[in-house]
């Protein structure tokens, strides 16, 4: 029973295609991209902007090659200094869709009562009838060619650790470092002179009192 979405804009029909090896056919598409086009809160394909299509499909003895190239606008953060980051992003990918009655050597596949107890060492994609869903391979493709740690410029400094500015605005931008051992001691240290007119004073009250007992 074929559960994909005929209406769904990354779901193909091959039915045109046949299955002779070596038929052809060309694809483009348009449509809104879909969740999960990304790296969660880093950098990705914003859900519903315009992504753009170019397959190629292939009979093949085993199934359908699906041979394509997307192209999409990305948008994400700085991981240095927080900046917004936009890109436009193009990749390209390959994926061998399997009939459903066969197996990877293009033999007649197992019933469910005939398969193996291995698992496959590779992830296999299907055709559902005549259909094939090509969100999972696009969303691989962009997911891979996405930079892990996205940088609005290749030198940027990076945010002031103490405050908070972007250095490469100000390359300059520093802050005076203060030993914390002294910091204590800036508060009980005397102005200037003060100590000097404190002694002063004192000795002229000692006098005094030296002549008042004479």
């Amino acid at each position: 029973m074929n559960r994909l979405d005929h209406r769904d804009p990354l779901v193909f029909d091959t039915h045109e295609l046949g299955r002779r090896p070596g038929s052809l056919r060309t694809v483009e598409r348009t449509f809104p991209a879909p969740e999960g086009l990304g790296i969660v809160d880093v950098i990705g394909v914003p859900v519903g902007s315009e992504m753009a299509l170019e397959l190629r499909l292939e009979s093949v003895v085993e199934g359908v090659l699906v041979t394509g190239t997307a192209e999409a606008h990305v948008t994400g953060e700085c991981v240095r200094c927080l900046e917004p980051v936009e890109d436009d992003l193009d990749v390209e990918f390959q994926e061998l869709y399997y009939y459903p009655e066969t197996d990877e050597r293009g033999r007649r596949a197992p019933s469910s009562q005939e398969e193996s107890s291995e698992d496959d060492d590779e992830e296999t994609y299907r055709l559902e009838g005549d259909f094939f869903d090509l969100q999972p391979v696009l969303r691989d493709a962009v997911v891979l060619a996405l930079p892990l740690q996205p940088v609005c410029q290749e030198d940027c400094l990076g945010l002031c650790s103490e405050c908070g500015a972007r250095l490469s605005d100000d390359p300059d931008h520093h802050h005076d470092a203060v030993d914390p051992r002294w910091a204590a001691l800036q508060g009980l240290s005397a102005a200037p002179g003060d100590e000097g007119d404190e002694n002063k004073d004192s000795d002229t009250r000692e006098g005094l009192a030296e002549n008042q007992e004479k």
